[in-house]
């Protein structure tokens, strides 16, 4: 006989970073499982140390870690625990990021750029990731730049619903709030059957966040109208198209986005703006200070736990969202 036939059964092991526990929580109590115990600090000059409590050698290992500010801390402590696991002898590591840093960097606009998405994706490939779960990435090429399956979930089935089930549809008009949007704006007009408007902008290359709003293409008087889009950042470009969605007789304006990074003079923006409500979902942390009554944050938990069941089980992610796109 040549070889050794084992009888072991697989184990998945669910760990994080510190950069969003509560989303790690929620997570491990959708699967039904406990974080790993893992020892993480940073030295007096900045350098980040962990260490896991438990062995990983064997095991099927995700490690969730959400890109928030400070960005660049959490993106270099989870590159540091993809390579503990990888020197720990993990069997597979599955890096779950459901807000994935530096998307919008996803192509060279000009000379002398940098494609930091690509560059992304070669650390976690390099560290020792096996596979990419991420949610609604900025644009889906990136999912080209992993060399490994990448799993891309949605939010649109979340949100869409919370919608759905608030609004009368009848009145209903979702609206994108730019060219590149679009698509994703029409699955929302196919899952709730409403009609679709487009806000037309135009942004200055050489000023960051400068967002300038002409018209708005298609019929909003009088309707409700839910602007969507995958993130908001400043929320300069958000808060310009619900004028612009006003100022063309708009009866009221509902904002939903998959990530609310919220910085800078977001909070202000968002708190002095006509939107009625800013519906988020909880793949990034709600800053303290952008804790408004009019922001709703829904739980992307449950749907990144069926995405890890899935693809610990050897099933098919695709099938948690047929018909939802």
């Amino acid at each position: 006989m040549t070889g050794i036939k084992t009888t072991g059964e697989k184990k998945l092991m669910l760990f994080s970073g510190r950069a969003h526990p509560d989303l790690a929580e929620a997570v491990a109590s959708e699967l039904g499982v406990d974080l790993v115990p893992t020892r993480a600090f940073d030295f007096a000059n900045g350098e980040i140390y962990v260490r896991f409590e438990e062995s990983a050698r064997g095991a099927d290992c995700f490690l969730i870690q959400s890109h928030t500010n400070p960005i660049n801390q959490w993106i270099m402590e989870q590159l540091i625990m993809i390579d503990a696991l990888k020197r720990a002898s993990a069997r597979s590591i599955t890096v779950i990021v459901p807000f994935y840093g530096y998307a919008r960097q996803d192509k060279k606009h000009r000379g002398r750029e940098p494609i930091s998405a690509r560059l992304m994706a070669d650390l976690f490939k390099t560290a020792g990731a096996d596979r990419i779960l991420t949610v609604d990435l900025h644009t889906d090429q990136i999912q080209g730049f992993f060399d490994g399956p990448v799993d891309h979930l949605f939010a649109l089935p979340v949100l869409a619903d919370y919608v759905g089930a608030k609004v009368d549809r009848s009145k209903l008009t979702v609206v994108s709030p730019d060219a590149g949007r679009v698509r994703v704006a029409d699955r929302w007009c196919d899952r709730l059957g409403a009609p679709l408007a487009i806000v037309h902008k135009r942004r200055d290359p050489d000023v960051a966040n400068q967002v300038k709003v002409h018209e708005v293409v298609g019929d909003v008087k009088g309707r409700v109208c839910v602007l969507v889009d995958d993130m908001i950042d400043t929320g300069g470009t958000i808060c310009a198209a619900a004028d612009a969605l006003f100022a063309n007789g708009a009866a009221d304006v509902i904002v939903t986005a998959t990530h609310g990074v919220l910085s800078g003079p977001a909070a202000d923006r968002l708190k002095n703006s006509r939107v009625s409500e800013f519906i988020f979902t909880d793949t990034l942390p709600t800053p303290a200070e952008t804790q408004l009554d009019k922001i709703t944050v829904l739980s992307m938990a449950p749907t990144i736990a069926n995405a890890v069941r899935e693809v610990f089980e050897d099933g098919s992610v695709t099938s948690l969202f047929e018909g939802a796109n």
